[in-house]
């Protein structure tokens, strides 16, 4: 996978000296174990158990950095700041940085690379999303592309993200962050976490993100059906592929062709979810 500008990314950044504690009370995943080098995937959740915000956390540039979609970026700030109260914590956006993936190549023929000169990471999410970097937008190459083929290798890797999960419409684990390594069930409190556990514990995961694919455009809403059964819903159409909610008892129980209205679909599972349902 080439290297590409991510300008569709926005970077959000906590310092002071609460910022970790402030985070780790909120978000999904377990920050107090971050170093340089390294990232943890997270969501901010409702009280309710259901996705706000998805984003990727690291350290550097003397601060914990959010990066999170872009058309997200002023309602997280906004909820992030919400929550601060007295904590000793900065939070700003930093629009001089941005976020890159798979940075290669040396500046000006020098000895450090482009991607030393930013706070550089593998994905958590998969291995196969490659390396992340956040830096100076000022101090990398000029001409990268931008998000479109990056968005087509995520895609087809059947990784939802942002959009493709709405806001406050499913459940963390309905979502996959489990698999996503995007959950700790071993931290303390955060928003959302009893919810979550309770989901876990129980067993009462039902329904999950996959991914259909046609040979024709997709309409951005509507039914999934199997066989003339009702099986799910749409969340978000990238052309001929969507990621759809999916009941995955119904799914077993219908047989017969897959059909998004009255469009013939392929239904894939991704890889990467664990193998507990059948598709």
């Amino acid at each position: 996978m080439d290297s590409a500008f991510l300008d569709d990314r926005a970077v959000i950044a906590l310092s002071g000296p609460d910022a970790r504690t402030l985070l780790q009370g909120l978000v999904t995943n377990d920050v107090e174990g971050l170093t340089p080098g390294t990232a943890r995937y997270a969501a901010l959740l409702s009280p309710q158990g259901k996705i706000l915000f998805d984003f990727l956390v690291t350290e550097g540039e003397g601060a914990l950095l959010i990066d999170v979609a872009r058309t997200s970026r002023d309602a997280l700030l906004k909820k992030l700041k919400l929550y601060r109260l007295r904590a000793r914590v900065e939070i700003e956006a930093r629009d001089q940085l941005g976020v890159f993936v798979n940075l290669h190549g040396h500046p000006d023929n020098r000895p450090t690379t482009y991607a030393a000169r930013a706070v550089t990471f593998a994905d958590p999410r998969l291995p196969e999303l490659g390396a992340r970097s956040i830096g100076s937008v000022a101090e990398m190459p000029a001409n990268l592309p931008g998000p479109h083929a990056w968005h087509e290798h995520r895609l087809a890797l059947g990784v939802p993200e942002a959009g493709d999960f709405g806001s406050e419409k499913i459940f963390a684990l309905d979502a996959g962050l489990e698999e996503l390594h995007g959950v700790s069930f071993t931290k303390g409190c955060y928003v959302g976490q009893e919810l979550t556990s309770r989901m876990k514990h129980r067993a009462t995961t039902r329904k999950r993100i996959l991914t259909v694919t046609a040979d024709a455009a997709l309409p951005p809403n509507g039914t999934l059906s199997r066989g003339g059964a009702e099986i799910g819903e749409v969340l978000s159409v990238h052309g001929s592929r969507a990621f759809v909610l999916v009941r995955m008892d119904r799914l077993e129980d219908a047989s017969g062709d897959v059909m998004l209205d009255e469009i013939p679909v392929a239904l894939h599972r991704p890889a990467w979810l664990a193998a507990t349902h059948g598709a």
